[in-house]
């Protein structure tokens, strides 16, 4: 062709929630991109690794619970991953009325803000963080995604509504909605994100002030443990090929179910290692009475069905994960 050759238009990638946990792993793995990347949060947040980033990064600090600011944040975006979290995380929603705003008003928000746009361009792909538990009480086997939804807490009936609001403008042809539905995340902090506030990083914490890593059972109950940046590389591939998933939701997990009181000596193990103390004990105690059955249940997660569409299957073992937490939880004390 004559005179100057045509590039394609650099794509614009939104990132509601940039600051927290899991959004500063998701920012940080997509600054290494030749992207626009807008990362949006209500608190102060610099761009993720600088020195090593390809993305031209823009930070927004703006509370999208109000739909104009959520305009604002979505606008000429051609994707969009919303992985929000109220503060307080998921046990907050039984009594924050804040948690619903942003756990389903924040997506039945973003359908109607780019419902102004029908007609004007293909709809931004948008992919969205659900729960692996929004099914209730887990099956004695794996999980699939095809299972029955009967969500047994708030938090699960709310992430439920936002899912069923992303597919709903999905159909409607107002975006192309993508759910991943998380199972317990853990790991360290990136960049200015949040610190990991699970129960992995909570027990890592207790070990290192020489205290006992407690449990609420007797340690068999099992838990599909992710690292944050197996889950940064899962919204990476939705984004890379979002036809074959849009309009579904997605369960994305390790694969392995480790019981709880494995997971705990790695722990304490891998803290020792560390610092040069001896491990801590791994003990039972009696558990809260406002505790839900859910958390007496195994859960175990088979992610057969996005590794089939995707490729995508997680990196790190449970002591790797564990490892490279404890590492950088004792960075300072170094």
């Amino acid at each position: 062709m004559s005179g100057t050759e045509a590039t394609a238009p650099v794509p614009l990638i939104t990132v509601l929630g940039a600051s927290g946990f899991v959004g500063a792993g998701v920012a940080a793995a997509l600054a290494r991109r030749p992207v626009r990347l807008r990362l949006v949060s209500r608190r102060p947040a610099g761009p993720p690794v600088p020195e090593a980033g390809r993305a031209a990064v823009e930070t927004l600090r703006a509370d999208v619970t109000d739909p104009e600011a959520l305009a604002r944040a979505v606008d000429g975006a051609d994707a969009v991953v919303n992985v929000l979290l109220n503060d307080g995380g998921w046990r907050a929603a039984e009594n924050d009325p804040a948690s619903e705003a942003v756990n389903v008003g924040v997506v039945r928000g973003l359908a109607a803000v780019l419902r102004r746009g029908i007609g004007t361009g293909r709809p931004p792909v948008v992919v969205s963080s659900g729960a692996a538990s929004q099914i209730g009480v887990p099956p004695e086997h794996p999980i699939d995604g095809s299972e029955p939804d009967r969500p047994e807490t708030a938090y699960d009936r709310q992430k439920l509504a936002a899912e069923q609001a992303l597919k709903a403008a999905t159909e409607e042809g107002v975006l192309r909605g993508i759910s991943l539905r998380l199972p317990t995340v853990f790991g360290e902090a990136t960049g200015s994100g949040n610190a990991d506030r699970g129960v992995v990083s909570l027990m890592i914490k207790r070990a290192l002030a020489g205290e006992p890593i407690q449990m609420w059972h007797d340690g068999t109950v099992r838990r599909d443990l992710l690292h944050v940046s197996d889950v940064a590389r899962a919204v990476e591939a939705a984004l890379d090929q979002p036809d074959r998933l849009v309009g579904g939701h997605w369960v994305i997990g390790s694969g392995s179910s480790p019981s709880l009181g494995e997971a705990f000596r790695t722990v304490a193990d891998s803290v020792a290692r560390h610092t040069g103390a001896p491990a801590v004990p791994v003990e039972c105690v009696q558990p809260p009475e406002h505790a839900p059955v859910t958390d007496f249940k195994s859960v175990l997660i088979d992610p057969w069905r996005f590794h089939a569409v995707t490729g995508w299957k997680p990196e790190l073992s449970l002591s790797e994960g564990v490892d490279r937490t404890v590492a950088a939880l004792t960075a300072p004390l170094a």
